[in-house]
């Protein structure tokens, strides 16, 4: 992923888990996931488990799909 859908994605679940009011080891119970994930999915960390985003973003009623991008871009 490209470092702006990084952001965003860390963004969306940072603003989604504040809406909750949970904090982010209720994030990570809740989701079945480490703490370590969630801090690192927060911080939009460059390499994540596909899987483990998913069960973080069902708990907010989303999951991962292919995205169209921009295809001038692709060979710059």
């Amino acid at each position: 992923m490209k470092e702006k859908e990084l952001t965003s994605l860390a963004v969306f679940v940072k603003q989604r888990r504040k809406t909750l009011k949970i904090n982010q080891l209720e994030l990570s119970e809740k989701a079945g996931v480490g703490l370590r994930f969630v801090r690192d999915l927060e911080q939009g960390k460059a390499s994540l488990r596909m899987d483990k985003v998913n069960d973080v973003l069902r708990l907010f009623g989303h999951e991962l799909g292919p995205v169209e991008m921009d295809r001038t871009k692709l060979w710059q």
